[in-house]
């Protein structure tokens, strides 16, 4: 009797990888200065420079934060190594800002109206509302868009230096930190070759 015939099923084709919508500086200013709530801009300043997930601004509690030192114990998620930062000018000028109102009962660094932690639900509804009033694309209009954007922004402002970009974000695998800097070279290099072959063409 003839072998019976392995049929083997079709293999999937990877969808393309696609680019990373983040914001550019620009847009970045313009979502900051659409904020007036002394709380909002303190966590979108905060979520922004140190490139956090949607549900790790309510896990900070008031502890965390060290006003006179100016540093800040930041819990990842997912695996993510928490650590301790020496935070920004701009980050301390917020976050005292939101203290002087919030004032220095323990609990939630960034509490909701009932004094829980503020949720990440919620935190994708305020981004969506600035988004508008700044005039930033829908596609752009989530949180995680503000992590890409540290990354992405970090690869450029650090030189392409991959293990302070790496411990900046909290990435345990180094192969998350890659793709910012791959994304950004690619940018660059697309840059430097955009007039490739013209002289010959002329």
């Amino acid at each position: 009797m003839p072998e019976p015939i392995e049929i083997k099923p079709p293999q999937r084709r990877r969808k393309p990888q696609e680019a990373p919508r983040y914001l550019t500086e620009g847009e970045v200013d313009a979502l900051l200065k659409a904020i007036k709530s002394p709380r909002d801009r303190a966590i979108f300043q905060v979520v922004y420079h140190r490139g956090l997930r949607s549900s790790e601004p309510g896990k900070l509690n008031l502890s965390d934060y060290r006003p006179a030192e100016g540093r800040l114990y930041v819990h990842r998620v997912k695996g993510s190594i928490s650590a301790e930062f020496r935070l920004t000018d701009i980050e301390n000028t917020a976050l005292r800002a939101w203290l002087r109102i919030r004032g220095l009962v323990p609990g939630p660094l960034f509490c909701s109206r009932n004094h829980r932690a503020i949720s990440a639900n919620r935190l994708d509804q305020l981004m969506k509302l600035y988004c508008r009033a700044a005039g930033i694309p829908e596609e752009k209009a989530h949180m995680h868009a503000l992590k890409l954007s540290c990354g992405t922004h970090l690869a450029e402002l650090l030189g392409g230096d991959v293990t302070a970009v790496q411990d900046h974000l909290g990435h345990a695998d180094i192969r998350s930190t890659m793709k910012y800097l791959q994304f950004r070279g690619r940018e660059k290099n697309a840059e430097k070759l955009r007039d490739w072959g013209r002289k010959k063409a002329a």
